[in-house]
């Protein structure tokens, strides 16, 4: 697939052959950098590489001279502060441009969305997102303690990072039981166990332990539940 031969060009080229003193280059002297057109270069290449047919040379041609524009709007644009914002639209745009080149050889369809078990899976793993947090949350809202040793702790945590904790539990539960390996279930609450109750038990806060576990059951309870309705 033409789609698949793109992607493994765009990784090796994007990444592997990329050096960190490339993209330093690159972010100071921006248009000016001689590895700019180097890394195109090697982009083009490589596209060819992987096609490996003269008939598809435009198409090597087409994903280097995308490449330099989308590189080069990045370059322009971002600062210390959108750095990250910008990697992911750059990688967005850089994917979304094979994935046209895809479309115009039919390489995709749309008949997955007709699918039912397909959408059954995506609501239900949608669902375990931000709504199961939301659930959640209100679910424990009359129970949160607010004491000062849990203030420290969480001035101590990472911004949001039991939202995405929870979350990432959650879709791995449901995928373990989608593909039928339960036994994944027992190690994520083990692995969760360990790292989360142990600090727990330093905070010396009887609540706020009994607050995170039931916080816990329910967020596996919920992820659990979703995989055997979809099962």
């Amino acid at each position: 697939m033409i789609f698949t031969q793109l992607i493994l060009a765009h990784l090796l080229g994007d990444f592997i052959l990329q050096p960190n003193s490339w993209v330093a280059d690159k972010e100071n002297r921006k248009l000016k950098s001689a590895y700019l057109y180097f890394h195109v270069l090697i982009h083009t290449v490589l596209s060819f590489i992987f096609l490996w047919d003269l008939k598809l040379w435009w198409v090597a041609v087409l994903v280097g001279i995308t490449h330099f524009i989308i590189d080069a709007c990045k370059l322009s644009f971002q600062n210390i502060q959108t750095k990250k914002t910008w990697f992911f639209i750059d990688q967005a745009l850089h994917v979304a441009v094979i994935g046209g080149v895809s479309l115009y050889f039919s390489e995709f369809n749309f008949e997955f969305l007709k699918d039912q078990e397909f959408l059954k899976i995506l609501m239900a793993a949608l669902f375990l997102t931000s709504p199961a947090s939301i659930f959640i949350k209100l679910l424990l809202s009359s129970w949160t303690p607010v004491t000062e040793e849990e203030n420290n702790l969480q001035t101590d945590s990472l911004s949001s990072a039991g939202k995405y904790i929870g979350i990432l539990e959650r879709l791995l539960v449901f995928a373990f039981i989608v593909v039928n390996h339960w036994e994944g279930v027992g190690f994520m609450v083990a692995a969760k166990s360990v790292f989360r109750f142990s600090d727990l038990a330093q905070a010396k806060q009887r609540k706020l332990t009994e607050y995170v576990l039931i916080g816990t059951l329910l967020s596996f309870g919920i992820a659990v539940l979703a995989g055997i309705l979809i099962k």
